[in-house]
């Protein structure tokens, strides 16, 4: 039996550095003069167990020294826009973090050039893509204005801001002003949000920060006062079933609450987050959902949801829903 084609949708949560396969890792650091702990592409990929998330930013972090040049960057874009649209993927919202990059020396110019150039191409034939701008929680926010804006000299690269990194101890009142001065520049505002903290970083990421997305949102489900207003004002959450159970934030794609949330009327999507490292793209992520019971009704809803979340103008929105069918 052959695998059914896949459906066509969006990704809206997916970091272009989490795409970093162990090949193109070692063709980098070969190309950089770095040396890894091994140029075996299946030892580095058997590096790829993680208990918790913070394990997972320890491995992610350490990988990032082979990203130095803009043609670095424009390679890690080309590759992952490629097998993206490989597995359906019609329109593409990712997220550069740069921050960490900038830290070890590397020029914004160097990031945002390579991707740049990567996201036209793409572009050329029909393809819609975006660059969202993250900003490291962990950093604090005074270096986050400072980083956004340094950013902001690009502002054509990039349509929004996201917040991401260990939540934890970094809960979404801290960054208040940040999110003021991004809306102040027009810019699309979403935070991750609910997995590892609870419902009230989701909560406070929508009333104080006022984002029109959650990223992973995951612990949503936990208080349903917050799911009802998650339906009522419209404000989609961006799931990532694979990333999940591989940072052990719920036991399986079975236990995951996606369906809970698509069952309540929440605005959930379908996206791979760090793909390299989690064990797949987004049309692995509904083939998971299809093995654990979904039916073609679910996740042609799913992707639907992804049309409708997408930082797009109706043209190009009625345009993808009209790839559906």
């Amino acid at each position: 039996m052959t695998s059914p084609d896949p459906i066509p949708t969006a990704e809206l949560h997916l970091h272009l550095e989490g795409t970093l396969e162990p090949e193109l890792l070692v063709a980098l650091a070969r190309r950089n003069g770095i040396r890894l702990a091994s140029d075996d592409v299946e030892e580095l990929r058997a590096r790829y167990v993680f208990d918790d998330l913070q394990a997972f930013l320890d491995v992610f972090y350490d990988n990032y020294r082979v990203l130095l040049t803009e043609e670095d960057f424009y390679d890690l874009g080309r590759a992952y826009l490629a097998r993206a649209r490989a597995g359906g993927v019609v329109h593409a919202e990712a997220f550069t973090n740069a921050m960490p990059l900038m830290e070890r020396g590397v020029p914004l110019e160097a990031i945002l050039g390579g991707y740049r150039r990567a996201f036209a191409e793409a572009r050329t034939d029909g393809f819609s893509c975006e660059l969202i701008f993250a900003i490291s929680r962990d950093r604090g926010e005074e270096t986050g204005i400072e980083v956004l804006r340094r950013a902001l000299a690009f502002r054509d690269d990039f349509i929004g801001i996201g917040l991401d990194s260990t939540e934890v101890g970094y809960p979404p009142h801290l960054y208040g002003t940040l999110f003021g001065i991004a809306a102040s520049e027009g810019l699309h505002r979403v935070a991750h949000a609910g997995e590892e903290g609870g419902p009230e970083y989701v909560r406070d990421s929508i009333d104080l920060l006022h984002v029109e997305r959650i990223d992973h949102g995951t612990r949503s489900v936990e208080d349903p006062d917050l799911v009802r207003k998650l339906v009522d004002e419209g404000i989609a959450v961006t799931a990532c079933p694979l990333s999940n159970v591989a940072l052990k934030v719920v036991p399986s794609v079975d236990e995951h609450p996606l369906r809970e949330l698509l069952e309540a009327g929440v605005r959930v999507t379908v996206n791979s987050d760090d793909p390299a490292y989690f064990g797949g793209y987004v049309d692995d992520n509904f083939r998971a959902l299809r093995a654990s019971g979904y039916t073609d009704d679910e996740l042609r809803r799913l992707a639907r949801n992804s049309f409708d979340a997408a930082f797009v103008d109706d043209a190009r929105r009625a345009q993808l829903h009209a790839l559906l069918g």
